[in-house]
């Protein structure tokens, strides 16, 4: 009879840790799809800052040659500016369906 009584608890105790063993598998699976979730949300800021910042910087670069009052500084300024703001769209799109 004793030996009945031991399996009987080694079974509890193995069926007890299996238990807790599933429960912290979810609560890890959960964690990382929070940790995914705040990846992406950060990625996208970034992704967001970087070309607000980049569009700006054009801007700048636009009404300083602008501002030198010289024509063929401010036409290559514009369209060094241009193609500036072009890359970073096309750069943001793609990063942004790559992560979609």
């Amino acid at each position: 009879m004793p030996t009945q009584t031991a399996n009987a608890q080694i079974k509890d105790s193995i069926e007890s840790a299996v238990g807790r063993v599933s429960e912290l598998n979810e609560k890890v699976t959960e964690l990382n799809e929070q940790a995914v979730a705040n990846g992406r949300k950060a990625g996208a800021a970034y992704l967001a800052s970087y070309e607000k910042a980049v569009v700006s910087i054009a801007d700048s670069y636009e009404r300083a040659a602008g501002a030198t009052k010289v024509d063929w500084v401010a036409d290559v300024a514009n369209v060094q500016a241009d193609f500036a703001r072009e890359v970073t769209k096309a750069y943001a799109s793609a990063v942004r369906d790559l992560v979609s």
